[in-house]
This record gives C-alpha cells, sequence and structure tokens, in this order.
C-alpha cells in the first residue's frame, strides 16, 4: 500500500502543470478512488483469511480434541483479490503440531483441512461457513489419495510403484519426478478432457491436465484444487523433517 501511495505521489509531482490544472479534480478523484479501491481489496481479503483461519481452527478444537498444540496456516488468500476468492472452490491449510515451550519448533505431526467451498460461500455479508465442508488429512490418507489420483492421471497400474515413487519423490505439473527423471508422465489432456475414477464413499477424482479435480458425492460439487496448491502440499508433507 505505501508503495501505491509514493507511486501515486510520484505521477503527480511529474506530471505537467498545464495537464493538473485542466484535469486537476478528475485525476485527484478517480487517483484517490482507485487507492482507496485497492486498500480495501487487501483490507477485505486479509479480513476474510482471518476468519476463515478462526473457523478453521475452531473446527480443529471441535472435533479434535486431542491436539491440544498446533500451528495453521492457509495456502490460498495470498496475492489474492476478492473476486479471485469467490470461485475459489477449496480452501487448504497446513496444520502441525509442536510441543510447548519458548520459541518452540514446528516438529510434530503434519495435517492438511481441505474446506470445500459451495456456490454463494462468499456473499455481501462475507464468509458463509455453512458452506464449507471440512476434511482433515493426515500423510497417510494423503498417500492413498495421491496414489488414487496418480494412477487415473497417468494410467500407470502397479499401485505399489506409484507409492513409492510419491515416496521418493516430488509432484510437479508433467507428472511424479524422482530427482530429475520424470518416473510418472501424465496424460496429455486438453482443458476440456477429463478422467474420472471411484475414490470413496464421499469422493470422486477428475483429472484435468490443470488441476485435481474431487466430486463430492454428497452435495454434488466439483471443486478443483490447483496444481501449484497440489505441489505445495505434498512438498509440506514430504519435505525434510
Amino acid at each position: 500500500m505505501k508503495q501505491l501511495l509514493l507511486i501515486f505521489i510520484t505521477l503527480i509531482l511529474l506530471t505537467p502543470n498545464h495537464s493538473i490544472s485542466q484535469s486537476k479534480g478528475a485525476v485527484t478523484a478517480g487517483a484517490i478512488g482507485a487507492l482507496v479501491g485497492i486498500g480495501a481489496g487487501i483490507g477485505a481479503v486479509e479480513q476474510m483469511k482471518e476468519r476463515a483461519e478462526l473457523t478453521a481452527t475452531e473446527w480443529l478444537l471441535a472435533n479434535n480434541p486431542e491436539m491440544t498444540s498446533f500451528s495453521l496456516k492457509t495456502l490460498d488468500f495470498d496475492g489474492k483479490k476478492i473476486k479471485d476468492m469467490s470461485s475459489t472452490s477449496v480452501i487448504t491449510f497446513k496444520i502441525q503440531e509442536f510441543s510447548p515451550m519458548d520459541e518452540p519448533e514446528l516438529n510434530g505431526k503434519k495435517f492438511v483441512l481441505l474446506g470445500f467451498t459451495s456456490h454463494g460461500w462468499i456473499n455481501e455479508y462475507g464468509i458463509d461457513f455453512d458452506k464449507i465442508k471440512w476434511f482433515l488429512i493426515d500423510k497417510t490418507k494423503w498417500i492413498d489419495m495421491m496414489v488414487s489420483y496418480v494412477k487415473v492421471a497417468s494410467g500407470e497400474p502397479n499401485r505399489s510403484h506409484i507409492e513409492q515413487t510419491l515416496l521418493n519423490g516430488k509432484i510437479v505439473n508433467k507428472g511424479v519426478k524422482i530427482k530429475s527423471k520424470l518416473t510418472i508422465p501424465f496424460y496429455k489432456l486438453s482443458g476440456d478432457m477429463y478422467v474420472a475414477t471411484d475414490y470413496s464413499d464421499e469422493m470422486k477424482f477428475i483429472y484435468n491436465e490443470r488441476s485435481l479435480g474431487i466430486f463430492l458425492k454428497a452435495t454434488k460439487d466439483l471443486v478443483q484444487i490447483g496444481r501449484g496448491s497440489l505441489i505445495e502440499l505434498h512438498e509440506f508433507f514430504f519435505d525434510k523433517e
């Protein structure tokens, strides 16, 4: 915000005097309006982020009372605008337990909390958290989900091979890679092509070249986790600890 204000002031100072005198009112009003709009957008997203983290924390405490010390961070709000957030289909949170002490290290068990949104979850009154369905996933569950996803995305039939590749490698845009080798390549599909598999009583997985689609059977909603978020979540579980 400070940088935007500095740019605005610089532009005013560099503008020729006669141009300023001709349209001073319009330029000033328009520029200030734009800055106020930008500030309001940034503030609104930050407020949404705080509310989402608070609600996720409340859900976690209510449904997992054994978790008494943990860190919870969102992946979805940084650099987003309100219009982008309104079309978000899943909010992802990284969670890690720790032992309470002065300046503790995050060295405990890791989880991912997925909050699946449905139509109208953001409206003129803010976030409607009744339109979010929560799923808490640990490392074992994540691997099971990713094995099913990689299987449908690549056609690789050997579940054990997929699991070992995931444990020793990482997900990239084109498949699963171990070091510099693309060990399991994904299908190359156009943007309007999909491959589906039945994962559980609650979900179907949908492979598209740009994302992991999850079809929620209960609500009949198709939500998407972008490939970038998918990669970041996998790295969160399997970075060096």
